[in-house]
């Protein structure tokens, strides 16, 4: 019961179709895709500056 047939899966991006419509689509996934990368780079720049900073107080 947990997980999603190819039926459930058909029905939910009929329904995104019918609320977006079918030109916006590629508009919304493109705007996610960006979303997305900025996120993945600020968690990478983020541990990035943790690593910088228990080097620097390491070596103190």
């Amino acid at each position: 019961m947990g997980s999603l047939g190819p039926m459930e899966i058909i029905l939910i991006i009929l329904a995104i179709v019918l609320l977006f419509g079918a030109k916006k689509i590629p508009e919304l996934m493109r705007g996610l895709g960006t979303g997305i990368k900025e996120f993945k780079k600020s968690m990478n720049d983020d541990e990035a500056n943790n690593i910088k900073k228990n080097e620097e107080t390491d070596t103190k």
